[in-house]
């Protein structure tokens, strides 16, 4: 019997989005505080976190003692990150703001965008503006981490993907499949769903991602266009400091650790 099925944007439901993209964040988490280990001399403990969605991360860099904020556009996934981190003891650190255009009060010694969340900006105006934003947000020596899927150019693409994540009685199959690529215009469209189950009711959420694509020379194009950012190494999203990756034409998952100068 077919599922319920709703046309809704993922990012409106940040109860299922959280399960989805929070069950198994250890590999993140100990990569942030690894590169902080590795790259910057002496104590840090200022996080920031563009794009923090429901604070997934967030929440667990507190609860490990260190000052964790962080922005993001969609007010209900904000408000879903301050309740848990309100409803565990720590400051309601989360804010709504573009993270193109932002200014915040403190430098922070490392910021970190882990899952590509920054290709939802949709020009090159609006990516140089956000580098611009984190060069003021992140002190001189600070570190940013950021993760970016990009577009090979001498390999095929990967066009699909699917996980499953659980929590309690709640269970969500997520589908995630290529729609259409415009090079020109530098515009990738992707199907997203989620298969939504619980005792009360079993529904789908159907959604669409345009994303903007990078590839290689891309992208080192847009980080070499802000003086304040070096690029120290370069990893895969497996997240392993003990194997950081030469990228080239045919890499996909990629964070950049870039240093404030």
């Amino acid at each position: 019997m077919p599922l319920e099925t709703i046309n809704e944007s993922i990012y409106d439901h940040p109860k299922y989005y959280d399960l989805v993209f929070g069950a198994d964040c250890a590999a993140e988490l100990a990569f942030i505080v690894g590169c902080g280990d590795r790259y910057l001399d002496g104590k840090y403990e200022r996080m920031f976190e563009p794009a923090c969605g429901t604070g997934r991360l967030l929440f667990w860099l507190a609860k490990r003692g260190f000052t964790a904020s962080g922005l993001d556009l969609n007010p209900k996934a904000v408000d879903f990150c301050n309740a848990r981190l309100k409803r565990h003891g720590h400051p309601e650190s989360a804010f709504v703001a573009d993270m193109s255009e932002f200014k915040i009060r403190q430098r922070q010694d490392i910021a970190f965008n882990t899952i590509n969340s920054f290709r939802h900006l949709p020009s090159e105006a609006t990516a140089r503006g956000h580098l611009a934003c984190m060069a003021d947000a992140v002190r001189p020596g600070g570190l940013y981490l950021l993760g970016v899927h990009l577009t090979p150019t001498r390999a095929e693409p990967s066009e699909t993907e699917s996980w499953s994540a659980r929590r309690g009685h709640l269970s969500i199959n997520t589908h995630m499949w290529f729609k259409h690529r415009d090079t020109r215009k530098r515009i990738e469209r992707f199907g997203i769903r989620f298969d939504i189950h619980s005792p009360s009711r079993s529904f789908r959420i159907n959604d669409e991602l345009r994303l903007r694509s990078y590839t290689r020379p891309q992208m080192d194009r847009l980080i070499q266009s802000n003086q304040s950012w070096q690029i120290l190494e370069t990893f895969d999203f497996a997240y392993d400091l003990d194997e950081p990756i030469e990228v080239d034409s045919t890499s996909e998952d990629v964070v950049y650790v870039l240093q404030r100068q």
